[in-house]
């Protein structure tokens, strides 16, 4: 059965898209952009800046579906510039701290222009 996830703690899904989708124990993230959940607005100005509200965004839809980020077992990290690189995984080893399976990988663009957005993959519960 599939469960749509909802938070207002992160920013709203604004096209034919969920937050999160849990299908049994599974989590699905859709990528997460450094807006503010209130204002829609991007927040930073640099990667460190952008990838902290980013990881603040995630949390918040892991928690709304009973997930963590001791739960991932897979990220998707998409970055603007992978001269980011080492800079970017400073802010996201603080916070995800078990080593899950990860790509990074340097696209052309992201929405509204920004360095950073990043999706995951978690089991519920763990």
């Amino acid at each position: 059965m599939l469960k749509v996830i909802s938070t207002e703690k992160a920013p709203k899904a604004i096209g034919p898209y969920s937050q999160a989708i849990a299908a049994g124990n599974t989590v699905y993230t859709s990528g997460q952009i450094p807006l503010d959940p209130q204002t829609g607005e991007v927040v930073g100005r640099n990667i460190a800046e952008q990838a902290e509200r980013v990881m603040l965004n995630l949390k918040a839809v892991l928690e709304e579906a009973g997930a963590s980020f001791d739960s991932i077992v897979k990220t998707t990290c998409f970055l603007a510039d992978m001269a980011d690189f080492a800079e970017f995984n400073s802010v996201y080893g603080r916070y995800i701290t078990s080593a899950p399976a990860r790509s990074c990988v340097a696209v052309k663009a992201l929405p509204k222009g920004v360095l950073v957005e990043v999706e995951a993959v978690a089991i519920k519960g763990e």
